[in-house]
């Protein structure tokens, strides 16, 4: 909401984020001076009152709360009905600000450094933890995302926002692997973590050996239900170039660019 004088500019936000999820969505232009660009010479018949680069940037900035609600808004009213409302996956996927190698200095308040066992590297920027809802033959349909630094461990999130969801099967990876806290979550909301198993620390050939075919059976079992949300990760960074986020400079461009690129992939997901 604007409260100063120009709080009807000649050139609107609607305006504004309607040319940067055009840019991402169909021409898959991920970088502002490109989209900028790109709507300077094809675009002006439909917004003559573009203004430069950088007061579209410095507008562009502000709307990232903006973009974050409109992001929310999608995943909740454009549920497809064949999702399972009982049954979940979950996964998180690093956002990239610059590598572990050097020191990050850009948005040092929401980010900091972690670890990605998936790529074998630290990393600074933030992580984005997705619970989906399984959805058969097709990608998972996101419930809830949250942003996150990259050092908060994914067991952490699950137990902060989603322990109180009943009645509900969730499928993760070992990082998930924590038997009497799922116990008790089994006992008191009925709901069940699967997880491929984890190797037992000290354990000898024997019990490895005798355990082995049911545990390598039972953990191909959960991978497998398990990869379409890696499909969706994969869906999201080739379509927007999501993860590689080095090019920001503010905390407002780094959420743009986190909750401006979901928005525009999962319109051309839901439509």
């Amino acid at each position: 909401m604007r409260f100063s004088n120009n709080d009807e500019p000649a050139f609107s936000d609607q305006e504004i984020m309607t040319i940067y999820l055009f840019c991402v969505n169909q021409e898959q232009r991920v970088k502002i001076k490109q989209i900028h660009s790109f709507a300077n010479d094809y675009l002006r018949s439909w917004f003559p009152k573009l203004p430069s680069y950088t007061a579209f940037n410095n507008r562009l900035n502000r709307l990232s709360e903006a973009f974050k609600l409109f992001a929310g808004s999608l995943l909740a009213e454009y549920k497809p009905v064949t999702c399972s409302d009982n049954e979940s996956v979950l996964d998180s996927l690093p956002i990239i600000t610059c590598s572990g190698k050097r020191v990050g200095k850009v948005a040092r308040e929401i980010t900091d450094k972690g670890y990605c066992s998936t790529k074998a590297m630290y990393y600074f920027g933030l992580k984005l933890h997705a619970l989906a809802f399984k959805h058969p033959k097709k990608l998972p349909y996101p419930e809830q995302l949250l942003v996150t630094a990259a050092s908060e461990n994914d067991l952490n999130v699950f137990k902060n926002a989603w322990e109180n969801i009943e009645n509900r099967t969730f499928y993760g990876d070992k990082i998930y692997h924590n038997v009497d806290y799922f116990n008790n979550l089994a006992n008191s909301k009925n709901s069940l973590m699967l997880t491929p198993i984890k190797g037992v620390q000290n354990q000898s050939n024997w019990e490895k050996n005798f355990d082995r075919a049911y545990n390598d059976l039972f953990s191909k079992a959960v991978s497998t239900i398990r990869q379409p949300i890696e499909a969706l990760f994969n869906w999201l960074i080739e379509k927007t170039d999501f993860q590689r986020a080095s090019k920001t400079r503010s905390t407002a461009g780094l959420l743009v660019h986190v909750f401006g690129k979901i928005s525009a992939a999962f319109i051309s997901l839901i439509f």
